[in-house]
């Protein structure tokens, strides 16, 4: 079989056995804070689980895109190295929310493993909970007297709290798992070694292939368990797993699921794969995994970034970059001539790739191309780390700035330290990590307490469409910390306020309770729960509470959101129909929406969008806002955004059904008019492919053209000209001419000095030495004329020190004889004995380097310690 059939005899089986097949949801997440990207099949469905939103089905199976880079044997330094760990992934799973538990799941998995897909009964193991004395928790004799009856009792393992007791995190829903594994090794080995031994005893070929996770318990703050008011099944199946074993593979990559990009690799390179450990072999693992984990997350709506979630995708694609780079000798982007053979291998299972195939395909092309400039420049940094080493060992902190700043991993500095006769620094290196995660978990981490219940409800109902001003009461409330500040999130049975998502940011407002005034400083989602963050808690929480948003702050937000949708549209028929939203910001004060879009957006274009925007805006055109089924919205012509989560039902806005139709859960205005008026202000790229607009509407941007126009009547009036655009251009010439004179003048007088100083050189064991302090308009200038002793001396040490706009300023420089001759370094003379001392910094090369500091005091010393050097 191969995997494409695979996968739809598991979705057929669980279609069959009464369970609605739903989409992948986005693995990139927007909803949930502790999650960057969906790490396993559950993460969707989290919401049912805890209870805060109603499964529209009782019985669900999926195939779930899934990421994975840190935990447990899932550190991306690993992958590609082994045959079987992903940073991407499927996960094949069924669900039952309330419905059937242990008795079915148990026989449907049997079933569909050894009846549909035909594996061998006698090469499979199960395991069931054990028990813990610790939780209270007894042995799992429901699981395992289920089992009996398909499988024999030799065959059936006890397994601890580690391996069978699935817990979603700290808190939140939990309970036992039984796992199914296979032994996939050759009958001799088998006889030899019983399978049994080897499970959960990470073997290659003994492997896990299923969980079926039986939800019943909630783990709380303090540890303890309490029941779940319904019981709910949770399974997984690694697909990659799952196609290896049905294709008698000894390798995840040698499924068809790989074989193919394996493939374009070798017809790109050159080269030909050999399933071993060589680094060739490692290089083609590492990238027909990574591009998967790039591409998707990229259709998602995750570009590269230097921070949080973009950073990840990043380091992903520098991964693969340096392995194609060294391992494969290529030196020109590779991962980009891979997307066209993804986006056709899962066209009919994640069809968003082949929809946006061309725009993937670019940012991840722009994206290698930056990396292999960069590390270019890691790589003449790495050959100044090592000649300024002491000859035996690389600086920790250099190791660790080479990861940082040039993506350098540290196995490759590794090979390059050893390539040298040169060792790392590992304990340096690692308390350099260890303070650079420490200082990321502190930022990110969120210290929640335990929901305390006051009114018990099934889900807080959101009427901030149509009401501002509520009675209602909190049904549960918890402290939460955050960057060592303390808050309060609550939870309302009814609340008018907006929880921030679709780029619409989170009403803020008061909670009246009786005289007590609470104010809400943010509002946002927790899953599907509505959160409302305060600084305090009310003396009577249980007392009915008045909830009252800001009006004016949300009139201003629905200003900016609607005037989003106008300008969305404007930007496609301006642009282009493949102008896609990559991301935006409403809020009282701005609207920024990215584009995807490859070129800048002309003053012209811009002209026009606003020209444009700003004509919908007075011909007072209806908002209509209906709620209907995703398929009928969506056959209507309604825009979706990629990389969103939507339900059976959605939110249609309206703006003129020739001219806007989109999908959309924000607020906005009654008619068009109401926006008063529309006013780009700023036009920028912010990624590969990405494009930013910011605008401004009603007041604000009445107010910025005010000011724009006083600006320009000003320079009129400073400038004494009608028209201040010629004036300023000839300013900007005569300026321009003035400096290339300056110049002239200066090298000049910088030659002069050089001459001068040559002149008076001092002669030391042979070798002319040029110490002084000079006037100097810059650095470079100091610099420049102590290079050019190199002109008139044959072999020199030279030293020029300056005070420039009342700091100390020196610059080095020798010939390379003297250098050789003497054991010399320009570089490590300033670093190591001149920035000290003028309480600097500074560096350079071998030959030429310089420092600035504060301490000018020091400059003559300066001078005679690079004499006592030489």
């Amino acid at each position: 079989m191969t995997a494409a059939e695979i996968r739809q005899h598991f979705l057929d089986f669980f279609q069959s056995k009464g369970h609605t097949i739903v989409p992948s949801a986005p693995i990139v997440v927007k909803d949930d804070p502790t999650l960057m990207f969906i790490n396993s099949g559950m993460a969707p469905f989290k919401d049912y689980f805890l209870g805060n939103k109603q499964a529209p089905y009782k019985r669900v199976a999926d195939t779930q895109k899934c990421l994975r880079v840190s935990g447990k044997h899932n550190d991306l330094e690993e992958v590609g190295v082994d045959t079987y760990h992903h940073t991407m992934f499927e996960m094949l799973g069924n669900w039952s929310f309330g419905d059937y538990f242990k008795k079915d799941a148990i026989a449907w998995s049997w079933e569909l493993l050894t009846s549909v897909f035909k594996l061998e009964k006698d090469r499979l193991y199960v395991t069931v909970f054990e028990g813990d004395a610790g939780d209270g928790l007894s042995f799992d004799q429901e699981a395992y007297d289920e089992w009996k009856k398909w499988i024999a009792e030799d065959r059936i393992l006890k397994g601890n709290k580690k391996d069978n007791f699935w817990e979603m995190g700290d808190t939140g829903p939990c309970g036992p798992c039984s796992e199914i594994h296979v032994d996939c090794r050759s009958d001799e080995e088998r006889k030899a070694i019983d399978g049994a031994s080897l499970v959960n005893a990470d073997h290659p070929q003994v492997i896990e292939i299923w969980n079926n996770v039986f939800m019943e318990f909630s783990r709380l703050k303090d540890g303890s368990l309490e029941k779940l008011p319904a019981q709910h099944v949770d399974t997984g199946m690694g697909f990659e797993r799952l196609v290896r074993v049905l294709q008698g593979k000894q390798s995840n990559y040698d499924t068809d699921i790989f074989t193919g990009t394996i493939a374009a690799i070798e017809k790109i390179t050159g080269k030909k794969y050999d399933a071993s450990d060589s680094k060739e072999a490692i290089a083609f693992r590492v990238l027909s995994d990574h591009i998967r984990a790039i591409s998707f997350t990229t259709a998602d709506g995750q570009l590269p970034s230097n921070t949080g979630a973009g950073y990840v995708i990043r380091r992903i694609l520098r991964r693969a970059v340096r392995y194609y780079y060294s391992a494969l000798d290529y030196k020109q982007p590779l991962l980009f001539q891979l997307v066209p053979v993804l986006a056709a291998q899962f066209e009919n299972v994640f069809p968003e790739l082949k929809q946006q195939e061309d725009f993937v395909t670019k940012v991840i092309k722009e994206e290698e191309d930056s990396f292999l400039r960069t590390l270019e420049k890691g790589l003449k940094k790495i050959d100044d780390v090592i000649r300024q080493s002491n000859g035996q060992t690389i600086n920790g902190k250099e190791a660790f700035e080479l990861l940082d700043t040039y993506g350098f991993p540290i196995d490759l500095t590794r090979l390059i330290a050893f390539e040298n006769n040169l060792s790392v620094d590992e304990a340096a290196f690692e308390a350099e990590m260890k303070q650079q995660k420490d200082r990321s978990r502190i930022a990110t981490t969120i210290d929640a307490g335990d929901w305390t219940i006051v009114n018990d409800i099934d889900r807080n109902v959101f009427v901030g469409y149509d009401d501002l001003n509520i009675q209602t009461k909190v049904a549960r409330y918890r402290k939460v910390k955050a960057k060592n500040k303390e808050q309060f999130q609550l939870v309302l049975e009814t609340t008018p306020f907006y929880a921030e998502s679709g780029g619409q940011v989170g009403d803020r407002g008061v909670l009246i309770f009786g005289e007590e005034v609470i104010e809400v400083v943010d509002t946002k989602k927790d899953n599907d729960l509505i959160i409302h963050f305060t600084e305090k808690l009310p003396a009577d929480i249980a007392a009915e509470v008045t909830a009252k948003v800001d009006w004016e702050k949300r009139i201003n937000t629905m200003y900016n959101h609607t005037a989003t949708h106008l300008l969305h549209a404007a930007l496609k028929e301006v642009l282009g129909v493949h102008v896609n939203q990559k991301g935006s910001l409403v809020s009282e004060d701005i609207l920024r929406f990215d584009i995807s879009h490859f070129a800048k957006v002309t003053d012209e274009e811009l002209r026009q969008i606003n020209y444009i925007v700003n004509e919908k805006i007075r011909a007072n055109i209806p908002v209509v806002i209906k709620e209907l089924p995703k398929e009928e919205a969506l056959a209507m012509g309604a825009m979706a955004l990629f990389g969103e989560k939507y339900g059976d039902m959605v939110r249609v806005v309206t703006i003129d059904p020739e001219f806007s139709v989109e999908l959309c859960g924000g607020t906005h205005v009654g008619s068009t008019g109401m926006i008063g008026s529309f006013m780009i202000t700023s036009e920028s790229a912010v990624a590969a492919g990405v494009r930013r607009i910011e605008a401004l509407t009603g007041g604000a941007a009445t107010r910025f053209l005010v000011e724009k126009f006083q600006e320009s009547k000003a320079l009129v009036e400073l400038l004494k000209t009608k028209d201040p655009v010629k004036t300023i251009e000839k300013l900007i010439e005569d300026k321009a001419a003035l400096e290339k004179k300056i110049e002239a003048y200066e090298a000049k007088e910088i030659a002069a000095l050089a001459k001068s100083l040559a002149a008076n050189a001092e002669t030391i064991d042979g070798i002319s030495f040029v110490g002084a302090k000079v006037e100097a308009g810059n650095a470079d200038a100091l610099k420049k004329a102590a290079l050019d002793q190199k002109v008139y001396l044959d072999k020199f040490v030279a030293v020029l020190v300056a005070e420039i706009g009342g700091k100390a300023a020196v610059a080095i420089a020798m010939d390379e004889s003297t250098a050789n001759e003497k054991g010399l370094d320009a570089g490590k003379m300033i670093k190591q004995h001149i920035a000290p001392l003028i309480k600097g910094g500074g560096g350079g090369q071998k030959l030429l380097a310089n420092a600035g500091g504060q301490d000018v005091s020091q400059l003559e010393q300066v001078i005679e310690v690079v004499k006592g050097l030489l």
